[in-house]
């Protein structure tokens, strides 16, 4: 007898303990077009200089695209209307007048994953101060959370080819839809079809020491596209004349510092062309250090789709490329 009350005194607390944990909240998933934030904001301050300071940071012009294109597009709803499933939005711009001053990034409130951006004051033109402050971080958040999303839905269906690996001894994150379309010395073109002309991705190598200086990075950098091109993009053919991939003569590209597969690299957007011949669109050039092996590995995408909108285009390829991996052995 002694035995059983022992026993169920032990269930008992056990059935206790087990109650007493907190439950896990689990949040639907988000929801959203890639590259597409809601502002929520009341219609009299999107209408004014608050909106406008909006637009100007949040819809900026994307660099290195044949026209202007915003960097996000964007969804007003004054607050009233933010509800329901519009609750579960990837990317979240909240804006309002309060007793408060403050501007912040929320993560994972209503879903996941899951970004919102806070701004408040008192007046709109602390609105405007705090917005003016935090916008590069939140635009930040927002991109970084727009690309994981784009890196997420690759994972459905990969390339399974191995030809970047064997080449150059590196990795990609490819959706099926692309396929290797030349291969040629340590040179790998890759492309998918799109409905009015081909998003491309192009990687090869050069020496480690290829740069020599960095107040002649961006003309070396000119240079080193432009015989890459020449060896291995030809253009259409044209009687009496020798077209191929160019950077465009008429600007010169913009050079970032980055970071790429936990290496310094450098970010190159730009405008190409063909030499002679009318053609022209976007690249996206990634130089990366692999000091291990005494080289840079450059790895590159370019949109060809006259009379049509690139920017998502341009986007799901910098997914890609920043999916880029380095083999552990020595190449």
């Amino acid at each position: 007898m002694k035995k059983i009350g022992l026993l169920f005194l032990s269930t008992f607390l056990l059935l206790i303990s087990c109650n007493s944990t907190p439950k896990k909240t689990y949040l639907p998933e988000s929801i959203g077009a890639i590259n597409s934030v809601a502002i929520v904001i009341d219609n009299q301050l999107w209408e004014g200089a608050v909106g406008d300071r909006v637009r100007q940071h949040f819809a900026a012009p994307v660099l290195g695209l044949s026209w202007e294109e915003p960097l996000f597009t964007i969804n007003q709803m004054p607050a009233k209307v933010f509800s329901g499933s519009l609750l579960n939005t990837r990317s979240v711009l909240f804006i309002a007048i309060d007793t408060l001053s403050l501007g912040h990034i929320k993560t994972d409130m209503y879903a996941t994953p899951q970004k919102i951006g806070v701004i408040k004051g008192t007046t709109e033109e602390e609105i405007i101060k705090n917005l003016d402050a935090k916008a590069d971080e939140m635009i930040k958040a927002f991109k970084d959370l727009e690309i994981e999303e784009a890196q997420k839905r690759f994972l459905k269906s990969l390339n399974k080819d191995k030809v970047l690996e064997e080449k150059l001894g590196i990795t990609l994150s490819l959706p099926s839809i692309y396929k290797v379309g030349k291969e040629e010395n340590n040179f790998i073109w890759i492309d998918r079809q799109i409905q009015k002309g081909t998003m491309n991705i192009i990687a090869y190598e050069v020496p480690g020491n290829y740069f020599k200086s960095d107040s002649t990075l961006v003309t070396d950098i000119v240079k080193m596209r432009d015989s890459i091109g020449k060896l291995y993009i030809p253009g259409p053919d044209v009687p009496g004349k020798i077209t191929y991939m160019i950077t465009e003569k008429a600007f010169s590209p913009y050079v970032f510092p980055a970071e790429i597969s936990g290496r310094k690299a450098a970010e190159v957007r730009g405008i190409w062309e063909i030499n002679n011949y009318p053609m022209a669109g976007p690249f996206l050039t990634y130089i990366i250090n692999d000091d291990k092996n005494d080289r840079k590995v450059v790895i590159e995408g370019f949109v060809f789709a006259p009379a049509t909108e690139k920017r998502d285009y341009m986007f799901e390829l910098e997914a890609i490329l920043k999916t880029v991996q380095f083999s552990d052995k020595q190449k």
